[in-house]
């Protein structure tokens, strides 16, 4: 997810960030979990709600419900968008891995990182070579400042490493700062065929359009970048385990012309308006496109949406869940699926009637929060904890 997530992220790096001390037992029991998770323990429980049926040629209805779906790979035990981070949410045993966060390398190579501005999931500012590439853009009429992968060629860009996004609240996942390189889009569905022949099994991906209005006015378009690379590997077809997502819903109406993916479109928070709309001068906010007539609108050529958690089941001034919006049962109406986001474990990222104490990385009653989420009907989740939520599933499965 992106800038649009803005909001959910902040919480993680204010009030809470200051204190990078270790949470205890309940953080080290899910670790634990993790640990076992990728040598197949954990896998052993939520084995029993993977549908044998998500192969290549099942489709999205195939995969298992609620589908667990690794954000940005495993991002709660690994510097996100790194092979290392996608290796482990599929060892743990995820059913779609979001491996790549698309944007343009300045010769027009897509990579995997969740902004284009690198800052702060690269080690860029410590290479002096680059320092003269630091700058200030306006990216989707916000003013951003640091390295941006637009201005790098791939050569450049694979001379670093990453590092983790908010260590205030990973401090754990700082040990592996600077053992991955950035990963290209080609990268991933090489590694896709890869993995798939090794587990005898098909590995999905999730893949989202970063920025698109941003790039297409900078002469490096997404859309066709991404259709060329799914033709030259045989996944722009509706069965492909391809499934595009964007924030921009102009952009999944021009990928629905290229290629025959499954299509989500994300939407952020209610008063919020995607920057296609914005630069055309479309008037809709996110609120509109959730009302049965967006929902129709955006089933004409998606198949699903990816809403904020928020838009599901809102959050009252005090940051506990309200009561669940029609949003569920007005997008399953019209024939959409939900794969709301993002699930996390620490305490900063969950509603506040599910935190555990206050430090930034301690870990809050994130089962009982699945449990309610799941229970609205939703058709799977982004999780950066793929093992727990595959827990979580398990035990709401029964």
């Amino acid at each position: 997810m992106g800038t649009q997530e803005s909001n959910e992220e902040s919480s993680g790096t204010g009030r809470w960030a200051s204190n990078e001390e270790t949470s205890g037992t309940g953080r080290r029991a899910l670790l634990g979990a993790a640990v076992l998770g990728a040598g197949g323990a954990v896998l052993g429980m939520a084995g029993t709600a993977r549908a044998d049926g998500a192969r290549h040629g099942g489709g999205v209805r195939s995969l298992p419900k609620p589908t667990i779906i690794g954000h940005r790979g495993a991002s709660g035990y690994r510097p996100e968008h790194t092979f290392g981070s996608y290796q482990l949410a599929l060892d743990m045993g995820a059913d779609i891995i979001e491996a790549g966060d698309l944007v343009p390398t300045k010769d027009g190579h897509l990579v995997c990182r969740h902004e284009p501005e690198i800052g702060g999931t690269t080690d860029v500012a410590d290479h002096p070579e680059f320092a003269g590439r630091k700058k200030t853009k306006l990216l989707d009429g916000v003013s951003t400042t640091g390295w941006f992968t637009e201005d790098f060629t791939l050569a450049e860009l694979k001379t670093l490493r990453a590092i983790e996004r908010i260590p205030a609240n990973r401090p754990h996942n700082t040990l592996y700062n600077g053992r991955w390189e950035i990963p290209t889009f080609e990268e991933v569905l090489r590694w896709q065929d890869e993995q798939t022949r090794k587990r005898g099994k098909q590995v999905w991906i999730y893949p989202e359009l970063k920025h698109p209005t941003y790039f297409r006015k900078q002469g490096l378009p997404l859309e066709e970048r991404v259709a060329k690379l799914l033709r030259k590997y045989r996944k722009d077809r509706r069965t492909s385990p391809v499934i595009l997502q964007s924030f921009e819903p102009t952009s999944v109406q021009r990928l629905h012309k290229l290629v025959d993916n499954p299509l989500v479109v994300l939407l952020s928070s209610a008063e919020s308006r995607p920057w296609d709309f914005v630069e055309s001068g479309d008037p809709r906010t996110v609120a509109d496109l959730v009302k049965p007539a967006g929902l129709r609108e955006i089933a004409s050529y998606a198949r699903g949406i990816g809403p904020t958690l928020d838009l599901v089941i809102p959050r009252d001034a005090q940051g506990n869940l309200t009561r669940p919006t029609r949003l569920v049962a007005d997008a399953h109406r019209v024939g959409l699926i939900l794969h709301p986001y993002t699930m996390r474990n620490e305490n900063p990222f969950l509603p506040a009637n599910f935190r555990k104490g206050t430090e930034a990385d301690a870990y809050g009653d994130v089962f009982a929060a699945y449990r309610t989420y799941f229970a609205t009907g939703i058709d799977g989740v982004f999780t950066d904890q793929p093992d727990t939520g595959l827990l979580a599933r398990a035990d709401f499965n029964g």
